[in-house]
């Protein structure tokens, strides 16, 4: 690699928001000098894992060549940032290139961190401790699971901001089902829900929905519990409770299976570094609306690894990246950067192997939805769009920088609405 160079428009991470960006930079402005920074080699489509390790979706349909998907025309370097110099408008690379640009654009994703829970790295993969979010150990995951034969079934949810906030509870309703089916008897398994957060869904319309769910399956629900150590030779979870108005408790659970959902931050590299927003987190500190940088106007960022005050999601990034590639070429070219950003993002919620609850919201924290119907209801329509429509969107769609495909069904909303009063009678 050369030791200097410079581009246009330098975007670090080749991941989901990565590629979007590239993408609808590209259609916007062909022969615009644009350049990747990222080094892995494979791509992976995250949100099919849950799908793939269930048995859902080939494994094979979740990954690809990086090669494959970096857009025609931009620029691939195949390395990694090892630090960010924004005053001088440069990244230093991790073999020691200097990366110079006119604008940066952050779509790093975050990192996992287990070591934030005291005994986990050690005891993941054994004693009964896994985690789909672990890539190495996801199928082993969903063959314990499988294997269960009765007992105690913890499923966390950390304190932290996570990528896909509803994947712990996609996990669990998945589990219990195959629980429910196995032997062809079922097992006598005790589900329990450990969260952080105060409810289990940030949205109160779709946490209604959800509360209807583990009430009729029967799991229970510990919320304000953050796991905080695994003594897995004991098989003990030990979470930090809090009170109301009072001093956190410590609580154990003694746990058969345990499915960790790690805590989730930016990566070193971002907390590290001038761009990022103090305190918890170290994530990029972006306008909400804009997705520009609150103190350096020539960088950019979206995805996982922003401020942006909305659910982690590969849905957000398709609402946040037109909004940037918008704002980022109004800004080379010396124009007000007017376009904005409402929150847009999306879970879909599986849950059962034939329902999922298509959950949209944005910044007011209300239902919006692409699909003109009621987003809060468990529907199989819907889980026919999570398991066969979303997979083939993502990789001919979403990485080729085609807009949201609810700009097609929204001009219908009016006759749907009109329609629905009818057979009403309204």
């Amino acid at each position: 690699m050369e030791h200097h160079r410079r581009h246009r428009v330098l975007i670090v991470g080749g991941g989901s928001a990565g590629i979007t960006v590239a993408a609808q930079l590209l259609r916007a402005r062909p022969g615009l000098d644009v350049a990747i920074l990222e080094p892995a080699s494979i791509h992976a489509y995250q949100s099919g894992w849950i799908l793939a390790g269930a048995g859902l979706l080939p494994y094979a349909q979740t990954e690809r060549p990086e090669a494959d998907v970096i857009p025609a025309g931009a620029v691939w370097i195949q390395d990694s940032a090892a630090r960010f110099e924004p005053e001088a408008r440069r990244v230093i690379t991790a073999t020691g290139a200097t990366l110079g640009y006119e604008v940066l654009v952050v779509a790093t994703g975050l990192k996992l961190d287990w070591s934030r829970i005291r005994g986990l790295p050690e005891a993941l993969g054994r004693h009964g401790v896994i985690s789909t979010y672990s890539r190495p150990h996801l199928a082993a995951s969903w063959q314990a699971i499988r294997d269960f034969r009765g007992g105690t079934a913890v499923f966390t949810h950390p304190a932290t901001p996570i990528k896909c906030g509803g994947a712990p509870q996609k996990v669990m309703y998945l589990a219990d089902d195959i629980f429910q089916a196995s032997s062809g008897v079922g097992v006598n398994a005790r589900v329990i829900f450990c969260s952080a957060q105060a409810q289990l869904y940030p949205v109160e319309a779709y946490n209604t929905t959800v509360e209807r769910v583990v009430a009729r399956r029967g799991i229970e629900t510990r919320l304000l519990h953050n796991l905080v150590e695994v003594r897995a030779d004991e098989r003990v979870a030990v979470f930090e409770v809090k009170g109301e108005g009072g001093e956190p408790r410590q609580e154990e659970i003694r746990y058969d299976l345990l499915h960790v959902v790690p805590p989730m931050a930016a990566p070193d590299v971002i907390a590290a570094s001038p761009l990022a927003i103090a305190g918890p987190g170290g994530w990029v500190e972006v306008d909400r609306l804009t997705c520009q940088h609150k103190r350096y106007g020539d960088v950019f960022a979206l995805g996982d690894v922003s401020s942006l005050p909305t659910a982690k999601s590969l849905a957000a990034v398709r609402g946040q990246a037109p909004v940037l590639v918008a704002n980022l070429l109004a800004q080379v070219d010396g124009r007000p950067l007017l376009a904005h950003y409402d929150g847009y993002t999306a879970c879909p919620l599986i849950t059962s192997f034939h329902d999922v609850v298509m959950a949209e919201f944005d910044y007011s924290l209300q239902p919006v939805s692409s699909f003109l119907v009621d987003p809060t209801k468990e529907r199989w329509s819907m889980f026919l769009v999570e398991t066969r429509v979303f997979p083939w969107v993502y990789w001919h769609r979403v990485l080729k920088g085609r807009l949201h495909e609810s700009r097609f069904l929204k001009p219908f909303g009016p006759l749907v609405r009109a329609l629905g009063l009818a057979r009403r009678g309204t």
